[in-house]
């Protein structure tokens, strides 16, 4: 469903599946996330100039791309519906109890983007009931000059690609 707004452009699309997902094996840790991300920019660089290299997440891959991006260059680093961490989201839903000490994964989107050099384009939805258009919001404040924060009326987390405005703003930030 995503990868024709990208083919369409002239790019290759690469997925990588979680572990235990798909063909993936292996213990589904925070750690292995970002090993695997990494693993599959290596990968890319091997074909492809940095400048050649979108970092896309989406949803909970928002957290593991912003840290890619972090440490890895690349043209441009597009999160659609991201949390600005998993601890705040998860405060939201569990108000009264400790999250902190609960939590096995952290996925600090917050930590990881100040240190994103390359554009930013942040795409999310006023009706998102999984991750708040609130919680998405508190990542305006971290993004650099001539970055973008998308505000999608009435999208929610699984239909902004049905939005033109989704599209137009994509579409220009993927222009060669």
């Amino acid at each position: 469903m995503y990868a024709p707004n990208f083919t369409a452009k002239g790019y290759e699309v690469w997925m990588l599946d979680y572990p235990g997902f798909g063909k993936s094996t292996g213990p589904f840790t925070e750690q292995k996330l970002y090993d695997y991300a990494l693993v599959m920019y290596k990968l890319a660089r091997s074909r492809f100039k940095p400048s050649e290299i979108i970092i896309y997440g989406k949803s909970l891959g928002t957290g593991i791309a912003a840290e890619l991006a972090a440490v890895r260059d690349c043209r441009r680093l597009i999160l659609e519906t991201p949390c600005y961490s998993m601890q705040s989201l998860l405060r939201h839903y569990l108000p009264i109890y400790p999250v902190g000490n609960m939590i096995h994964y952290r996925f600090p989107t917050n930590e990881y983007l100040p240190a994103v050099t390359a554009p930013v384009t942040i795409f999310h939805g006023t009706g998102d009931g999984i991750i708040l258009y609130s919680n998405a919001e508190r990542l305006k404040p971290l993004l650099k000059p001539g970055d973008e924060f998308i505000t999608i009326e009435k999208g929610t987390h699984n239909n902004l690609n049905d939005f033109s405005l989704f599209h137009q703003k994509l579409d220009s930030v993927l222009e060669r």
